[in-house]
């Protein structure tokens, strides 16, 4: 495995960490304010400013001028992250952190098989093939499985 592999990995793991904690931060905001829609845009505030420090103090401010002459179906993320933060932090309170964090988990495998399978969105083709599914397959049984009650 390159270094190079080992910090993608590192720093991808490190964000999976920070879903589950987020949800339940953003929840708990949510449910003391009464208002998961105002905490949700709390965080987006928040949000904004340090990616646009975080971009300026690494010189890509620059990429802020290049925004409008992008295909307007890119900013879908944005409308895709608000309704996942907006749906986490309504869901959760009522449902768990856990569950709902399940639920997304499981949406994601699905997401990611069916992108990667026809190389939606620019990214890298990776045709479903019979170890990839059941590899799918095992990590959505341990999801359903991790949720299971304890006896």
């Amino acid at each position: 495995m390159s270094p190079d592999t080992v910090k993608y990995a590192i720093v991808m793991l490190a964000a999976g960490v920070g879903v589950p904690v987020l949800a339940a931060l953003n929840a708990q905001m949510g449910a003391r304010i009464g208002s998961p829609a105002a905490a949700a845009a709390v965080m987006f505030v928040l949000a904004a400013a340090v990616a646009g420090v975080v971009a300026l103090a690494i010189g890509q401010g620059g990429g802020f001028a290049q925004l409008s002459a992008q295909p307007k179906y890119l900013f879908l993320a944005g409308a895709l992250i608000a309704f996942y933060l907006l749906s986490i932090s309504w869901v959760a309170p009522h449902f768990g952190v856990g569950n709902a964090v399940i639920f997304v988990l499981l949406g994601q495998i699905l997401a990611i098989a069916v992108i990667d399978h026809f190389g939606l969105f620019g990214a890298r083709l990776r045709p479903m093939d019979w170890p990839r599914l059941a590899g799918i397959a095992l990590m959505m049984l341990g999801v359903v499985l991790a949720q299971r009650p304890m006896q």
